[in-house]
Formats: C-alpha cells, sequence, structure tokens
C-alpha cells in the first residue's frame, strides 16, 4: 500500500511539474508502470488473524502452510474470519453457507454438515486432481467424497476419545474398559467407592459414545460402502443403527453415572475440566488435541490415558471430518486450488502435524504422539475407527446426532429420539 502511495505522489508531482514547464516535452517513464497484477486468494475461516502481512509474528500451523503457498505461487492470502460478535446469532456453519453460495470467498474451513450441504449443490470444487490428493488416507476420502467428488481436505484428522484418570482405575482394580458392559462395571465401582457422577460430561460431545456402538461393524465389518448404501436408498434405518448407542446413554443418565442437567448446558471442557484434573471424576470426553494443550488436558498429576469409546469391537476412536474447501465458481477458484494443493503437500502436512502434533490426513506423514495418546493412535494406525462424520450418507451425522442427544439429556424418550432420526431420513428421501 505504501508503494502505491508512492506512485500517486510521484504522478502528481511530474503533473504539476509539466504544467509549471509550459511548453516542455512530458518526461517519459519518470514512474515506471507496473502492469503486473497481483494474485490474491480470500480465504474465510475461524481463525483470527489480524494482518497477513505482518512480520515477526508467531504464526499457527496454519499459517506457516499459508506461508509457503504464498511463496511458491507469488500470491496473498487474504484472511476473512468469524466472529460471534460480528454475525451476533449466525453460526459459523450458517454463515460458511450464506457466503459459498453467493461466491464471497475463494477457500473455505468447513465442518462436516457444511460439506455435506455445499458438496451437494456443487458449490464446491472437485480436488481429487490435486497432486497431493493422492496422498491421502482412504479414510479423508470417505468422508469428504460428496456424489463422487472429492470436495474438502483437512490439515489433520481429529480424533476423540475418552480420557481416563489410570491412576483411579488402578486404585480400584480396574481395566480399561473395552465394551459397553465392560464401562458400566467401572461406572459401578467408582460409584460405590464414592464417585457419586464417574463420568464428566458436556452438551457437545456426548454422541461420541454413539457413534461408537452405531458404526463400528458399519466401519470395520468390511462392508461399509454396501450399507451407507442401504441407508442412503431408505434399505436401512439410521435409528436402528443408533437405538443401542442412545440406550446405552439413557443407562448412564439413570444409574446416575452422567449428570444429565449439568451437562446439558455445559460447554466443553469448561465444566467438567476441573473435577477431573483434581481427581474427582476419573472419566471425561475429549478430542486429541487436547491432550497437547496445558490449557486442557496436557498438564495432570497423575498418569491420563486417552482410550477408544466401549464398543462391540472394543475401544473405538470416533473421528469427526473439517476440511478446507474450493468454491467451484469462486473468483480466484484456479490459484485457490493451486493453494490448497501447496498447504496439503506432504512436505506442508508435515510441519503442520510436527508443529501441533496431530494426525496428518495424508498416509506418508506420521508424528510421534505424547505417551497418553499411543492407546488411541494405535488403534487408528491399526485401521480401527468409525466415523463421526461422512459426506457420502445423505443425513448429516455429527450436528444432527448432537442436537438428538440434547433431547435425551433434557428428558425425551428413546423412541422420540429414534422418531428424530426417522424423520431426518424421510426427509433425506425426499419425504415431507
Amino acid at each position: 500500500m505504501r508503494k502505491g502511495w508512492l506512485a500517486v505522489c510521484l504522478a502528481a508531482l511530474v503533473a504539476l511539474t509539466a504544467v509549471s514547464c509550459g511548453g516542455q516535452e512530458d518526461p517519459k517513464n519518470l514512474v515506471p508502470h507496473n502492469t503486473k497484477e497481483e494474485r490474491v486468494v480470500n480465504m474465510f475461516s475461524s481463525m483470527e488473524k489480524m494482518d497477513p502481512n505482518a512480520e515477526n509474528v508467531a504464526r499457527t500451523a496454519s499459517d506457516l502452510t499459508v506461508a509457503m503457498a504464498e511463496e511458491a505461487l507469488d500470491m496473498t492470502m487474504v484472511y476473512r474470519t468469524y466472529t460471534a460478535e460480528n454475525y451476533q446469532d449466525k453460526t459459523y456453519d450458517e454463515v460458511c453457507l450464506d457466503r459459498a453460495r453467493n461466491n464471497m470467498d475463494d477457500l473455505y474451513l468447513l465442518n462436516p454438515d457444511t460439506i455435506l450441504i455445499l458438496g451437494a449443490e456443487g458449490l464446491l470444487m472437485d480436488l481429487s486432481g490435486l497432486d497431493s490428493a493422492k496422498n491421502l488416507r482412504e479414510i479423508i476420502r470417505t468422508a469428504n467424497t460428496v456424489d463422487g467428488k472429492l470436495v474438502a481436505i483437512p490439515q489433520e484428522v481429529v480424533a476423540y476419545g475418552l480420557f481416563v484418570n489410570a491412576d483411579m482405575f488402578k486404585q480400584y482394580g480396574l481395566d480399561l474398559p473395552e465394551t459397553p458392559d465392560e464401562f458400566l462395571e467401572c461406572c459401578r465401582v467408582f460409584q460405590e467407592n464414592g464417585i457419586e457422577t464417574p463420568i464428566g460430561a458436556n452438551r457437545w460431545w456426548l454422541e461420541t459414545f454413539v457413534f461408537a456402538q452405531a458404526y463400528a461393524d458399519l466401519y470395520n465389518g468390511g462392508n461399509t460402502q454396501a450399507e451407507i448404501a442401504a441407508l442412503n436408498s431408505g434399505e436401512a434405518k439410521y435409528s436402528d443403527y443408533m437405538r443401542p448407542g442412545f440406550e446405552f446413554l439413557q443407562t448412564l443418565i439413570d444409574r446416575g453415572y452422567i449428570d444429565a442437567e449439568k451437562a446439558a448446558v455445559s460447554e466443553a471442557i469448561e465444566a467438567e475440566r476441573p473435577d477431573f484434573l483434581a481427581g474427582k471424576t476419573p472419566i471425561v470426553m475429549a478430542y486429541w488435541g487436547a491432550a497437547n494443550t496445558e490449557t486442557a488436558y496436557g498438564k495432570t498429576d497423575f498418569e491420563m490415558q486417552v482410550i477408544g469409546f466401549p464398543s462391540s469391537r472394543g475401544q473405538m476412536p470416533v473421528m469427526p471430518m473439517t476440511g478446507l474447501a474450493v468454491g467451484a465458481e469462486a473468483k480466484h477458484r484456479e490459484d485457490a486450488a493451486q493453494a490448497l494443493n501447496i498447504m496439503v503437500s506432504d512436505e506442508a502436512l508435515r510441519i503442520y502435524s510436527e508443529t501441533n502434533r496431530v494426525i496428518s490426513p495424508s498416509k506418508n506423514v506420521t508424528v510421534e504422539c505424547v505417551p497418553a495418546l499411543r492407546p488411541l493412535n494405535d488403534r487408528i494406525e491399526e485401521g480401527i475407527y468409525v466415523l463421526g462424520s461422512n459426506a457420502g450418507m445423505n443425513v448429516e451425522q455429527w450436528g444432527n446426532t448432537c442436537l438428538i442427544v440434547r433431547e435425551l439429556l433434557e428428558g425425551a424418550s428413546v423412541d422420540a429420539c429414534m422418531e428424530a432420526f426417522d424423520q431426518l431420513q424421510n426427509a433425506a428421501l425426499g419425504g415431507s
């Protein structure tokens, strides 16, 4: 901008000189004309960044990959970020939908439900032709493919698990649970020994218990695509898959292992963290990165282990997906696609993963995790997990299940919750 103003001032000076010198010939090329057009990509995300050109500022892992793209392509990434005060009662997802439908940006960081909606509307570019897409884990392709098109690519694989106080389990002679029945037995022993509410819960993440039980066989039984096809056609019912998980949650509530009233109004980590760190609550649930962050659970006075949720197939990680997507009709779509190709290259993802110590979406990039995460990481590396979001399913999973779990917390019956899933499936099939 400073260069631009300097050029304007010099041009004005030239004009004044020409006027004052009367018949003298107008000077040539006093200010060279720059005909090079600046390449700009507009990215909308939830990340805060005041000045993308700022120097000597600590950048996040994502910012480091943006810098790689800027340098390689000689372009500038302009950040446009979501803040609640700017959009008042609109959620991040609602704002993303509006902006993408109106081609207001080029590159978007999207949540699973938004990826499904915009992908189905044909508003996201097919990224399968990118060189970096060839290196993706199959789980990424499965979760972010809509109508045969790979419409989003994440920079990390988010995994949820149970964060447990291993010292308390040892104190009462308990093995870390594998199945729902073993989990219930652990809770019973804790409660009989004076731990009134063994599970610290919040209003966002209890759906992880449901997904682990609902889809353990679907994703690990060797018949994934056929089962999803049956769900999408209406031959199978989502409610039949979901029922065991909801019945399990209802049992946890009925026996007092979860405080439903408290969970229904509690934000993630804020409510359960103090008691977990103080050794009053032996079990909470959270995402992978919380084990790396001291403001969450990255520093405890006891041995913490992060394991999968109980299922018929043992401890089961639950993995929802966010992703970076390019608007199909975006103004700078080709530049945005080139930038994304660099941001999700193996070189960039290695920097991202090592900085944040997270699971990479590339099958070629592995990062040593902290000891607490090894049980969860081992299951994922074995290929044992369920997806909490899958753009190939015609009923959005993560957001809808979260909302219906909240209805259970507020007193709805399991049957009423299953009816809610049936209504969602009916609507997806074109019913009223």
